[in-house]
């Protein structure tokens, strides 16, 4: 899959492709959908030049960084759900499933491209820079200086302008709607198994391993402290099981067996005087100095909630009571 930033002289030179727009944070079921139908839609149109030699137009995904609302509304702007880079890891993965995105363009969002009527987003991203076959958006999709564009407008700009629009409809299940906002609320909750349905993967927290003050070593227990971007979207205070990969930018059949962990996010209450939320995972029968590495977490189930214990012992207790769990939940004993 090849990436580009913006409307860059260096993007892909295709001749005509399948353009399908929107934030995908999260990459989840519903923009599965999108992308789904943007590969049906390549398929049923005429043969163009095209890189991979089968005739089909190029798919090609839009996403924005940052997310529109930091820039329109930053005091209430989304937590992520996923980086950038893991983003196109994920959209890179579903070629495995037989959905083969060729391109990701990431549109920096500005205060300019923010003030773009629709007629001009049409014209400029869609026309001149991806020469757009075909648009497959949401039912719900909404774009333009204050988003005054709708789907009716973008079929009527596609009249003019040479270019089909499919909507799709947007993805429900029993919990109602899949959206990025319903599994952040999840995450929010520690509720992060009913993320993953929606998500169709366990939610990730990504970061890079700093020295901590070392506690959990003198406890028996040494973790892996991430620090994590800003913005991160980072499951209630608890305990969890989870998974731990190293070097998550790779591609995703160059990955590590992910490693059983027994993940903590909180304050540590137990100790006085501990303010800093921390994200630390203790990884099961493992002994490597994994320092300054680049590494993620995937949270599979909430153990319990953080809560604060009458001595060092009993917090140890505790500690290998919720491995001994971990170990249980994800290798079977």
């Amino acid at each position: 899959m090849l990436r580009w930033r913006g409307l860059a002289d260096d993007a892909p030179d295709w001749n005509r492709t399948v353009v399908t727009i929107g934030v995908f944070d999260g990459v989840h079921r519903g923009h599965r959908a999108l992308i789904e139908a943007a590969v049906r839609e390549s398929a049923a149109l005429l043969p163009v030049p095209h890189p991979s030699g089968d005739g089909a137009p190029p798919v090609v995904v839009v996403t924005f960084d940052p997310h529109p609302a930091a820039v329109l509304h930053p005091e209430s702007a989304p937590d992520r759900l996923t980086t950038l880079d893991h983003r196109a890891v994920l959209l890179e993965a579903l070629a495995a499933d037989g959905l083969t995105v060729d391109g990701l363009c990431t549109l920096p969002f500005t205060p300019e491209l923010a003030r773009l009527s629709p007629e001009d987003f049409v014209r400029t991203v869609l026309v001149e820079h991806l020469r757009a076959a075909a648009v497959v958006v949401g039912e719900n999709f909404r774009f333009g200086h204050k988003a005054e564009g709708d789907v009716e407008l973008l079929r009527r700009l596609g009249a003019e302008q040479g270019f089909e629009v499919r909507t799709v409809p947007l993805l429900t299940d029993e919990a109602g709607t899949v959206s990025s906002s319903r599994i952040r609320a999840d995450v929010t909750e520690g509720e992060v198994e009913r993320a993953a349905t929606a998500l169709g993967r366990p939610h990730r927290v990504e970061g890079v391993v700093v020295r901590g003050d070392q506690r959990g070593r003198e406890l028996g227990f040494p973790t892996a402290n991430l620090s994590s971007p800003a913005f991160t979207s980072v499951p209630e205070d608890g305990v969890y099981a989870g998974w731990l990969v190293r070097d998550p930018a790779r591609h995703a059949g160059d990955r590590e067996v992910p490693l059983p962990a027994a993940i903590s996010i909180g304050t540590n209450p137990t100790f006085a005087g501990e303010r800093a939320r921390r994200v630390e995972a203790y990884i099961l029968d493992f002994d490597e100095d994994i320092y300054d590495e680049r590494v993620a977490v995937d949270f599979a189930a909430r153990l319990r909630p953080t809560v604060a214990f009458s001595s060092v012992d009993a917090l140890i207790t505790q500690m290998n009571a919720d491995v001994a769990r971990v170990r249980e939940l994800l290798l079977g004993g």
